[in-house]
């Protein structure tokens, strides 16, 4: 979370910048003057609680950072934290899990805004066998048992290819939010040995005839090739449903879809 004690304006100028706006580019997006956005940024002019959200709106702030720009305001926060394991967020388990389960034979995961896992189907926790257990105490970063030496590195069969499209998403993560946690597994990942890649293998990016970079885990049964997407909740009022997403992994070829269907008894 930014700065609590750093005035609305600043930090305004900030998100501003950090998207690439100039005052100019946030003025006609909001419909607002320019001059009037200047004051709010430079502290001249005090906004309202509703030019705070809609700014805030424009520039795609994140709700968490949306309650510290009100609080900086002067104003109560808007945006409720119910946390995924409070009484509260039942009806949003419930959700999750029902995803999740769906999804059976294939895997599937939550994670929070920090790559925390939330929730996970039996698919995944019988893909995650790894050389050091510490790695599986939780909370369980999905990113840090991925990459690491001890982790599932040593089975993930294209590591250079996964390694380098885990890097880049995150560190474009980290650009968008400023989030100083994201930064410090950013910089904890890179420092993991990095695999050289074999002789005559192809660029990162052109598995599956250039559409996507596979995820392809070696296990006893063979390789597993697998695509994934992410799926995040729409219009969110709360902060936890806001930076919860859910990481769903398909067959990319039918050896694996076969496995998956017909585990060994």
């Amino acid at each position: 979370m930014m700065g609590e004690t750093q005035p609305v304006g600043e930090l305004l100028r900030t998100w501003r910048q950090r998207r690439r706006l100039s005052q100019l580019d946030l003025s006609v997006e909001a419909e607002i003057s320019t001059r009037h956005l200047s004051f709010i940024e430079t502290g001249r002019a005090r906004p309202s609680r509703d030019m705070v959200l809609h700014l805030a709106e424009r520039l795609d702030v994140p709700l968490r950072e949306r309650n510290v720009l009100l609080v900086a305001a002067g104003f109560a926060p808007s945006f409720r934290d119910h946390g995924f394991k409070e009484p509260g967020a039942d009806p949003l388990r419930q959700a999750v899990d029902l995803i999740l389960k769906g999804h059976e034979p294939y895997p599937a995961l939550a994670v929070d805004r920090h790559w925390t896992l939330v929730a996970a189907n039996g698919a995944v926790q019988r893909l995650m066998t790894v050389e050091e257990p510490a790695l599986l105490a939780p909370p369980i970063n999905v990113l840090r048992i991925t990459l690491h030496p001890g982790g599932l590195a040593p089975r993930i069969a294209n590591l250079v290819e996964w390694r380098a499209h885990v890097l880049e998403r995150l560190r474009r993560q980290v650009e968008t939010s400023a989030d100083p946690t994201l930064a410090a597994l950013l910089d904890e990942l890179r420092t993991y040995p990095a695999p050289h890649r074999p002789a005559g293998s192809p660029p990162p990016g052109l598995d599956l005839t250039g559409i996507v970079v596979p995820f392809r885990l070696s296990t006893e049964g063979g390789v597993l090739s697998f695509f994934s997407t992410t799926t995040v909740f729409g219009t969110p009022l709360d902060v936890t449903l806001s930076e919860l997403a859910l990481e769903t992994f398909y067959p990319a070829d039918e050896a694996t879809q076969a496995a998956l269907r017909n585990p060994p008894a």
